[in-house]
């Protein structure tokens, strides 16, 4: 007798019990609630008996359903390991992989997993689109590329984020400057001191503007500048200070500049992947994501 079912009406018998309702599992399953009942149901024709138990308030296997868990769950077991394996084998063999990055996340922050990456599937290419943080969620949208690093906040429902840090604002500084004496600062501190900053067509200048006005502080701007980059350049000449988020100031000790952080109140970005809700991943991107997620919160 052949019985015919699929993985995902596995995946959506458990998730049901395991959530412990249909709104959460679909949710879960990025499907809706009709078309997970269907695979329900499927399921348990295919199987000959009722699985759940369903009341308006609660949702439980019957006793059928009970003895069928632990072989599903050993099957999925089986069947998401044969499919790791074969994932893989297939980064190993080579590919290509696009994404779109942040410029302060791929200058500082996205070489070093790069090298690590490379060590390992040296035959996978990288292309890097450093893009505004409206740019990148765009390509990621029209799926120029198979998922973004970018600032968190878009509500756009067909796009999934998945936060992996918060990114503080940071004073930069030349090592001579007064402000290099303090091991923090306050934003009343910049006051004396040219400040350089980013456009306003920038989302970390719109971000940090948002936040200093709830706080009713207002900075006041000497010399504007495109890219967080050129103001850097700018605080290494003596020119001025730069407030910028910590993960486009250079790592470790620099030999011309310092950063400090900025209290009272404390701002942040929160940085994330970003994703097509209901896309996939080629085997070589996905390796690559789980290493940047995996470098990200070692940091």
């Amino acid at each position: 007798m052949n019985i015919n079912c699929e993985i995902l009406d596995l995946r959506a018998f458990l998730a049901v019990l395991e959530l412990q309702g249909f709104h959460r599992a679909a949710d879960q399953l990025n499907m809706s609630q009709p078309a997970l009942s269907r695979r329900i149901q499927k399921l348990e024709q295919a199987i000959g008996a009722p699985l759940l138990e369903r009341t308006t308030r609660h949702v439980a296997a019957t006793a059928l359903g009970t003895e069928l868990v632990p072989l599903v769950q050993r099957m999925l077991e089986e069947f998401d390991g044969s499919l790791f394996s074969m994932r893989e084998l297939g980064a190993k063999r080579g590919g290509l992989v696009t994404i779109a990055c942040l410029p302060t996340a791929a200058f500082y922050f996205l070489p070093s997993v790069i090298r690590q990456f490379n060590q390992e599937y040296p035959n996978i290419r990288l292309r890097i689109l450093d893009l505004t943080a409206t740019d990148a969620l765009q390509a990621v949208a029209r799926g120029e590329v198979e998922f973004g690093i970018n600032i968190m906040g878009s509500s756009d429902s067909d796009l999934v984020f998945e936060r992996l840090a918060e990114d503080p604002f940071v004073l930069a500084a030349k090592r001579d400057h007064p402000l290099a004496e303090k091991k923090e600062v306050r934003w009343e501190d910049l006051e004396p001191y040219p400040l350089i900053t980013v456009h306003r067509s920038s989302a970390n200048r719109t971000l940090l503007d948002a936040a200093l006005a709830r706080s009713n502080i207002k900075l006041n701007w000497f010399y504007e500048v495109t890219h967080l980059s050129t103001s850097l350049g700018l605080v290494e000449a003596g020119l001025g200070i730069s407030v910028l988020p910590k993960m486009a100031t250079p790592q470790g000790d620099h030999p011309f500049l310092i950063t400090r952080s900025i209290r009272n109140p404390e701002i942040s970005r929160t940085i994330g992947i970003v994703r097509r809700r209901g896309g996939t991943l080629s085997p070589a991107a996905e390796h690559f994501m789980r290493m940047l997620i995996g470098a990200w919160r070692q940091t």
